[in-house]
């Protein structure tokens, strides 16, 4: 299966969020096991949502800045932005549908 989810760093961070769709972002780490579980929920929302949302995944060991201006001490935590601001987030493992019903409400 492709990987669809987009890979957002320090760098390309503000420039995901400036286009005019909703935007997930699945804050993780490698050695962090509920990532793991939720890791192949969103590259199926990141399928799903194609042309509707971007939905990325930023390595939390690798990126420094973007996690700390939001305050992220558990992982994985799931963002939601719309034109550049945070209207949702959810903090650990949730069903696919909870994600769905958060992403619907801002596309």
């Amino acid at each position: 299966m492709a990987k669809a989810a987009v890979e957002a760093n320090d760098d390309n961070f503000n420039d995901l969020l400036a286009g005019d769709k909703p935007v997930l972002v699945d804050f993780w780490a490698e050695w962090c096991g509920p990532c793991k579980m939720i890791g192949p929920v969103v590259e199926e929302l990141a399928q799903d949502y194609q042309g509707k949302a971007v939905v990325a995944k930023m390595d939390v060991d690798m990126n420094a800045q973007v996690p700390a201006q939001f305050g992220i001490r558990s992982i994985p935590t799931l963002m939601i932005f719309k034109n550049g601001q945070l209207v949702d987030k959810v903090v650990g493992v949730v069903p696919k549908s909870v994600l769905e019903d958060k992403l619907n409400a801002h596309v």
